[in-house]
């Protein structure tokens, strides 16, 4: 086998020159740089509107929470109340605005709906039971079988519409809510 010199077998020596071919000029840096900056931009954009969004949607439900915690101690006390009067006069099949009844301790309660909160009164004292973060449109109270002794247990029904925000009037939901209290206390 014949040995070759470099230019024979094909290989040229490597020469030095003023120009390299390693690394990055400036441009593509540049270039880079920019769309690095774009997309982490567009990342860190994203991120901070889920994170408000989150925000939003947790003081939405914080109101909700409270919406339904009112609610439920409400049908509890109807519940466990007698001698249910709405709308004048014992049943009210067209509902009304406010229900009384006895509770355990023969106290009368009310329930009401002035026209922006729901409220429950009780030995002369009034309590708001709605946050101010929840607008109601209507709260009607429906009763029926109140009449003693009429073979059909006290029933009433609440009947709440209305839109809670969460602090913030462009994160509102708006909600239909009924619940049903069935009289605990045998009156048949």
């Amino acid at each position: 086998m014949k040995k070759c010199n470099q230019v024979e077998c094909g290989f040229t020596p490597y020469h030095f020159s003023a120009k390299s071919d390693k690394g990055f000029t400036l441009i593509e840096m540049i270039v880079a740089v920019g769309l690095f900056a774009v997309v982490m931009l567009i990342a860190v954009g994203t991120l901070l509107s889920l994170s408000v969004a989150n925000r939003k949607a947790q003081a939405l439900q914080s109101v909700v929470n409270n919406l339904n915690i009112s609610l439920d101690g409400m049908v509890r006390s109807i519940r466990e109340g007698t001698y249910y009067r709405c709308g004048g006069g014992l049943n009210c099949t067209e509902g009304a605005e406010a229900l009384t009844f006895k509770s355990l301790e023969g106290i009368d309660v009310t329930y009401a709906y002035d026209g922006s909160v729901l409220t429950r009164t009780e030995n002369g004292e009034t309590i708001q039971l709605t946050a101010d973060e929840v607008d109601i449109e209507s709260v009607r109270f429906y009763v029926s079988g109140a009449v003693q002794r009429d073979r059909e247990q006290p029933k009433v029904m609440v009947v709440i519409k209305g839109t809670a925000h969460g602090g913030q009037r462009n994160a509102q939901t708006t909600f239909n809510i009924q619940a049903t209290a069935v009289q605990r206390v045998l009156d048949i």
